[in-house]
């Protein structure tokens, strides 16, 4: 007797979300992707649902899309671009013009451009031109462009629904202020339809809604980032202080979504697929009752690894394909990683149709290596972003989805399923153990862990104590909500995933913009005057190493700075020359390196000292502030004299040794080691064993012992030059120097 197929259930989980593209809740959006991807993505991935009679998808709603959704289309709020769109060319200034010619070209060159003769036209113009000549376009070719721009992002499904787009597509060209009046006004019809018909469609019981935390914070690191600190190869703050944030961040996308849809989700889509213990259990103190998140993480939390052959295709699907209960008690399921990346990169260069066979064999497959199986239900979960990939598909991928819910829909064996009912009806596996991760490499290192992103979290930690400590003080101040609204909008992921390697947004001075003046309204709504330092873009602040020590070695310590070999190993940070002319620094670069005894200092003595006797006179205090990053100790804050009140968030840094170094006529004036003592306090310790000596060079040998660092251990460390105790600058000014010890 044959085997008889069991039955597959497939999750369809479309993901949608855009940050916060404002300044301010009055202001214009600084970019268009809300609007654009409204018009293209949000409404036509639901109502394709129409056309088939037993589809079931899924689909998770963020909060900060739905609110601003609502700001277009209920609040008629505009963006750049649209505000542009809506004025009469006579109008346009120089700037205007210049924007537009930069940026009106944002759209597919295949899918959006080409297919439209006037529009393609117009970028082959652009192209062969100087892109700063504002005068390569005439009037009405300004009109075109715009109007053209604003047509391609409307999804095609929608020429049917408004016989006003397909008359203005076929006009081609000659588009008039009231023909792009008309066009921005069928963009916010088509957005003012999107949250009712969800409502319609769940009431139905054809969707089910989740959500993620408001405004896609990255919880983990939020709860976790002790953890994340263990297998960290880079400083960041020690602790976030921000549970209660990732609570309320939780709890008010629950209360949004339930206002919007009538119904509270059972479901949440962590940010970024990104999870951990302490998540969980937050989640579960919250009444949510399921979860998701990637592959890799279950393959690290049941310590088994998904072996696929050259095609991508699994060997033993079993795992992967059921859900789990977690030891709180919270369901999770995990989807497969192969195929959100085929369908969000590889199947756009194919046919649609042949794409959506080759999904529908990949199902079958996955199927059929379930004989074995002693369950009865198994789940597959396509979970994935559901919006950006479908402008390289043709006809916006509206093929592509229509034959794969086709050959599902027709298929006997295969259902899709709203993902809270398939929990009710499956017997969940246990899970004891969660990894913690992301669906990135399964690490957070996308939003943490990189100098320029370690340097906004610490902007970010700072502004948010110097924010409590407001609130403590003064906790009946009416602007205190609106506070707190701008410190969630800056929790985000959106702005870590672009600061630093390895992204590029293209934008990303944009989304610094944006991220530093959201910073700032915490400050301007309690009325204070904000840090100077948020004036200063991320992207320019960073002055990381020149390098980092190779490995260990063991240096002479004589001051002579001949050709030692063994200092070509050390790491070295150059001291930029800042504010201050290059001839008035003493030091010009310092060295460090380690063996599995010491810490090893050379600071190299600027040129133009040496040779300047009355230089030479002057005293210069270096300050070496160090922590052990593994263990606790007692630590005291930096006790530096600032010149100014717009304080580095690295100053509110607090230490456990620090070390003063004092060189005045030649000579090593002062050296001393202070150790931090309760109550914000230091006191002196003995250095007798720190080794220093001044000539060409100041080279100085310091005990890991001295200093309590044992092995495993990692030292943190900052440089301050600070002359008669007041700070002149910090080395390096953003973030911490890191060694361990082996």
């Amino acid at each position: 007797m044959m085997n008889q197929t069991k039955k597959l259930s497939i999750a369809f989980y479309w993901h949608m979300h855009q940050p916060v593209y404002q300044l301010s809740p009055e202001g214009d959006y600084l970019m268009p992707w809300v609007r654009l991807h409204a018009v293209k993505d949000y409404l036509d991935m639901l109502l394709i649902g129409k056309k088939f009679k037993n589809l079931k998808l899924n689909f998770n709603l963020v909060p900060v899309l739905l609110d601003a959704l609502i700001d277009y289309g209920e609040n008629e709020m505009h963006d750049i671009h649209s505000r542009l769109t809506i004025t009469d060319i006579d109008d346009l200034t120089d700037d205007d013009k210049k924007f537009i010619i930069n940026n009106f070209f944002d759209a597919n060159y295949h899918s959006m451009i080409l297919p439209n003769q006037e529009y393609e036209r117009l970028l082959q113009k652009y192209q062969a031109g100087d892109e700063n000549n504002i005068d390569i376009f005439s009037p009405q070719e300004y009109s075109d462009l715009m109007a053209l721009f604003n047509l391609a992002w409307i999804d095609p499904s929608f020429k049917n629904m408004y016989p006003e787009v397909k008359a203005l597509i076929k006009k081609g060209k000659n588009y008039s202020l009231s023909d792009r009046i008309k066009i921005i006004e069928i963009h916010r019809d088509i957005i003012r339809k999107i949250i009712p018909s969800y409502k319609k469609f769940a009431d139905e019981g054809k969707i089910e809604i989740t959500t993620s935390p408001y405004y896609h914070p990255i919880l983990p690191i939020m709860l976790d980032l002790k953890e994340i600190r263990k297998t960290s190869s880079t400083t960041f703050p020690h602790n976030l202080k921000m549970e209660l944030d990732a609570k309320m961040q939780t709890e008010m996308a629950l209360d949004r979504v339930q206002e919007l849809f009538g119904k509270r989700p059972k479901g949440i889509w962590p940010s970024e697929h990104c999870i951990s213990p302490k998540e969980l259990d937050l989640f579960k103190s919250l009444g949510i009752e399921w979860t998701i998140s990637d592959e890799g993480i279950l393959s690290n939390s049941i310590n088994f690894e998904f072996i696929r052959d050259f095609r991508g295709y699994l060997e033993d699907p079993y795992h992967l394909l059921k859900s789990y209960k977690y030891k709180n008690g919270l369901d999770i399921i995990f989807r497969d990683s192969v195929l959100p990346n085929l369908i969000g990169f590889e199947y756009p260069n194919h046919d649609p149709e042949n794409a959506a066979n080759d999904l529908y064999d990949r199902i079958k497959s996955a199927q059929s290596k379930l004989l074995s199986s002693p369950d009865e239900h198994h789940l597959l979960t396509i979970a994935m972003d559901g919006e950006n990939c479908w402008e390289n598909y043709t006809h916006d991928g509206s093929t592509f989805l229509e034959t794969i819910y086709g050959l599902i829909e027709n298929d006997p064996t295969l259902e899709t399923v709203l993902i809270s009912d398939y929990i009710a009806k499956d017997t969940p596996k246990p899970l004891n153990k969660i990894s913690s991760g992301s669906w990135v490499n399964r690490n957070f290192k996308l939003w943490i862990d990189e100098p320029l992103k370690n340097l906004a979290w610490t902007y970010l930690k700072q502004v948010r104590d110097d924010f409590s400590n407001y609130v403590k003080k003064n906790p009946i101040n009416p602007n205190i909500e609106a506070a707190r609204k701008e410190l969630f909008i800056c929790e985000g992921s959106d702005w870590f995933w672009w600061y630093g390697e390895p992204n590029n947004s293209g934008r990303d001075n944009i989304f610094d913009y944006i991220f530093r003046e959201h910073l700032k309204n915490i400050y301007f709504y309690l009325d204070i005057e904000p840090p100077e330092y948020l004036d200063t873009p991320l992207l320019s602040a960073i002055s990381k190493p020149s390098r980092y020590p190779k490995g260990e070695f063991t240096p002479v310590i004589d001051g002579k700075e001949k050709d030692d070999e063994s200092w070509l190993n050390a790491g070295c940070i150059n001291i930029p020359d800042g504010p201050v002319l290059k001839e008035n620094k003493f030091y010009d670069k310092i060295c460090f390196g380690y063996d599995k005894d010491n810490l090893y200092l050379r600071f190299y003595i600027n040129e133009y000292t040496k040779n300047m006797p009355s230089m030479a006179k002057r005293v210069n205090q270096m300050y070496i502030y160090m922590r052990n990053q593994n263990k606790k100790q007692t630590l005291s804050p930096i006790r530096i004299i600032q010149k100014t009140e717009g304080l580095l968030p690295i100053s509110k840094e607090k230490f456990h040794n620090e070390m003063q170094l004092s060189i005045y006529n030649g000579e090593i004036n002062i050296l001393r080691l202070v150790r931090a003592i309760p109550n914000n306090l230091w006191a002196i310790a003995n250095p007798k064993n720190i080794k220093a000596v001044y000539d060409k060079v100041v080279d100085i040998s310091i005990p890991f012992d001295d200093i309590e660092i044992d092995k495993g251990d990692t030292l943190e460390f900052v440089f301050v030059n600070a002359n008669f105790g007041v700070k002149d600058f910090y080395i390096p000014n953003e973030m911490l120097l890191t060694i361990k010890r082996l």
